[in-house]
């Protein structure tokens, strides 16, 4: 799928959707009936229901069948060697998720934002990689902002049931606009929180990304990108919290770096958006302008001054050898891409 508008045209709206959600959860047992679109086929039986779920990370490890026999040394060994297989796991989903990078830096750049989806141990990970951004690369918050089912408390108690929410998906997505990136984030891939937000997503004209460890995800059939990444089973069956989480963390961590990376927020391999706010951060930024332009520190020090602070603006100044000002100024015409603004004062 190629936009986020056309993924709208193909997706479930009104009473469809719960339809859908019935069918993408194919291995359900209901208590009270069979769940219909209109409700309930046996409205007098006790509520609730319960969920199977056949994703791959519910399945029981052969690998691990008799850990809870061994030795702590030899658990520790059967943990770490389940955790080494991730990082090829996630290798095997980089085309996809170089798709997902570039309609992450399309969004800023139509002055929209990136948004994350998740619940439980997904939305620990997207809230810890939102918030990391703009202290380590200088980016306003409002450019990746993060939404976890049951909100800021559920992060750090569980809320149980709240990932079940639909509609709350959906009201946590009701301020997206047009241009704007919708990450969901779930490990079995079919979240029904993470589900209704991709969908009020889509019906706002934005573009769509699952990032699962689940190659067949039930929602990955209306976005525009889905990297799902196969970890398998897990070392404890269903516990996503370890190769499924680590997974994400990789991939999140790696698509929001190459969005930093591609917005001209570093230069080689330095963090150049840090703001020198306080004492430490000016000695890191000192090192960095030091390592970038190969002049002394005390050199560094002075053209940090005279940049009030802006770490992209000292850098320009001292590799262009012109006034903080004229640095300023050329950064402000490459949108603050450091090659770009060398190479138009040269």
């Amino acid at each position: 799928m190629t936009g986020g508008a056309e993924a709208a045209d193909r997706g479930p709206t009104g009473k469809e959707r719960q339809r859908v959600r019935t069918e993408q959860e194919s291995a359900v047992e209901h208590y009270g009936g069979e769940r219909t679109p209109d409700g309930p086929s046996d409205p007098g039986a006790p509520p609730g229901e319960t969920v199977i779920v056949r994703a791959p990370t519910e399945a029981r490890n052969p690998r691990t069948l008799d850990i809870d026999r061994l030795s702590v040394l030899d658990v520790l060994r059967r943990i770490n060697a389940e955790d080494a297989t991730v990082p090829a796991a996630v290798e095997a989903v980089l085309p996809e998720l170089a798709r997902a990078v570039e309609l992450g830096v399309a969004a800023p750049l139509s002055r929209a934002a990136i948004h994350y989806f998740g619940a439980g141990t997904s939305g620990r990970i997207a809230a810890q990689d939102a918030a990391e951004l703009p202290p380590t690369y200088g980016v306003p918050p409002e450019w990746v902002v993060s939404h976890h089912a049951g909100g800021g408390a559920a992060l750090v108690r569980a809320v149980e049931g709240i990932e079940d929410d639909w509609e709350s998906g959906r009201a946590d997505a009701s301020g997206l606009t047009p241009g704007s990136l919708a990450v969901g984030l779930a490990a079995s891939g079919r979240t029904p929180y993470v589900g209704g937000a991709l969908e009020a997503a889509r019906e706002r004209s934005a573009a769509t990304v699952l990032i699962s460890a689940n190659p067949d995800a039930p929602l990955a059939e209306h976005v525009d990108v889905h990297v799902g990444v196969d970890t398998g089973a897990e070392v404890i069956a269903g516990s996503t919290r370890m190769k499924a989480g680590t997974a994400q963390k990789l991939a999140l961590n790696a698509f929001s770096t190459a969005v930093m990376v591609r917005m001209g927020r570093t230069y080689s391999n330095l963090m150049v958006g840090v703001d020198a706010s306080n004492g430490k951060l000016r000695g890191r930024v000192v090192t960095i302008l030091a390592q970038a332009s190969g002049a002394g520190e005390e050199d560094c020090a002075r053209a940090l001054t005279e940049a009030g602070g802006d770490t992209r603006t000292a850098l320009v100044s001292l590799l262009a050898g012109v006034p903080a000002a004229e640095a300023r100024e050329a950064l402000a015409g490459a949108r603050g891409r450091v090659r770009d603004a060398l190479a138009g004062l040269s």
